[in-house]
């Protein structure tokens, strides 16, 4: 079966995590991806650890697996004749160029927009930068955490106020690599009219300030800053995370029916002075929290979840990690892969979030492929430029 993006190529310049995984994504949708990586190091994510799997003289990073599924590696030095023009035959025959150097570094090295476009008017250069390409501060190196703070993601995530917190995942980076993606493909669209391809450009800032929903709505129009309330929604009540006999469990009223539902089920007045609305119960939120708590205190977790299933109250556990992916409903989405790795032999990772129709495939492709060994594909990748087919 055909993928949707079959016979796209796009060449992988990037490093680190938000460009490999825009190009990833591409890649699951079935583009031809060919990551070019430093001689002797590759990608800096190859060195990214613990946790390291394989044997102890040819350690691979988990961290890099995470980002790299099917895709090609090609190892070239940028500075020399021979790495020049390797990656310029690659220009020619390419879709899609991925970068995330810093403002500059593509012209320094001779392939600035300028030169790209002249050797494939056709390409489309996705190039993310950590706090954009221009602006005061359009220069500054981008890292995930740095980005989280000074995007105003960390003050509104958290226990408190006082107590920002990073989110557990690299979301800046993630993020910026999904936006990339989309707009990639929508330059890709865009081609098929005009015949030529553009620059397209995100930043990690630009990402996650293309997050922030109803915080940002918050303060451009009604002026108001959001802070951190730990578990609980800052617009909703009951909404959050309460305590049960043997655990947590996670709870969320999105209407007035259902908190009448929640509340008459566990003996508690839902019209009581300080929970009849939800502008109420927000207000009040700590008196609704302490409410909730003590009737589900008599409850087990394995009680308590189909009793407000039974209700139609939306309601979920807290799950660690381990247990996401050993779970059937992870699993039957397409969620895990199967793939044959060169060094590691069978394995599995976590999938792509896409599906096409009900042919039960993850993403566009019937088949995975394993993140690269550095330079794994270096000399069929020089034999197909040579070819010229």
């Amino acid at each position: 079966m055909s993928a949707p993006l079959d016979g796209i190529v796009v060449i992988d310049l990037s490093r680190a995590l938000a460009g490999p995984h825009a190009a990833m994504m591409l890649g699951d949708m079935g583009a031809r991806v060919i990551k070019v990586e430093s001689p002797g190091t590759g990608d800096d994510t190859r060195g990214w650890g613990p946790p390291f799997v394989g044997p102890d003289d040819e350690p691979i990073s988990t961290y890099f697996l995470a980002a790299n599924r099917n895709k090609e590696s090609i190892t070239l030095d940028l500075k020399s004749d021979d790495g020049r023009d390797v990656l310029t035959g690659l220009v020619r025959r390419a879709d899609v160029l991925v970068e995330n150097f810093r403002p500059g570094v593509m012209d320094r090295l001779g392939f600035g927009n300028e030169q790209l476009h002249e050797l494939n008017p056709r390409l489309v250069v996705l190039s993310i930068s950590g706090f954009g390409h221009d602006g005061p501060q359009g220069g500054r190196a981008g890292y995930d955490q740095i980005a989280q703070g000074e995007s105003g993601l960390m003050s509104v995530t958290g226990p408190d106020a006082d107590t920002p917190q990073r989110v557990g995942v690299p979301i800046g980076d993630l993020l910026a690599g999904m936006y990339g993606a989309y707009g990639v493909v929508t330059a890709l669209h865009e081609r098929n009219t005009t015949g030529v391809g553009r620059v397209v450009r995100t930043s990690l800032l630009a990402a996650l300030v293309g997050a922030h929903a109803f915080q940002g709505t918050a303060y451009t129009v009604a002026g108001h800053v959001g802070r951190a309330q730990g578990n609980h929604h800052p617009s909703l009540s009951p909404y959050g995370l309460f305590h049960c006999q043997d655990g947590d469990i996670q709870v969320a009223c999105g209407s007035e029916s259902l908190w009448r539902k929640l509340a008459e089920a566990f003996d508690l007045d839902p019209a009581a002075p300080g929970m009849a609305t939800n502008r109420e119960r927000t207000v009040n939120r700590d008196q609704v929290t302490a409410a909730l708590n003590a009737a589900f205190a008599a409850y087990p977790l394995a009680e308590l979840l189909p009793r407000l299933a039974e209700l139609g109250i939306p309601a979920g556990e807290v799950r660690t990690i381990d247990r996401v992916y050993d779970w059937n409903q992870t699993r039957s989405q397409g969620l895990v892969l199967d793939v044959d790795h060169p060094v590691l032999g069978h394995i599995e990772l976590p999938g792509p979030p896409i599906r096409f129709d009900d042919n039960g495939y993850a993403g566009g492709r019937s088949e995975h492929a394993a993140p690269p060994m550095l330079d794994q594909h270096g000399d069929s990748i020089r034999a197909w430029l040579a070819d010229g087919t």
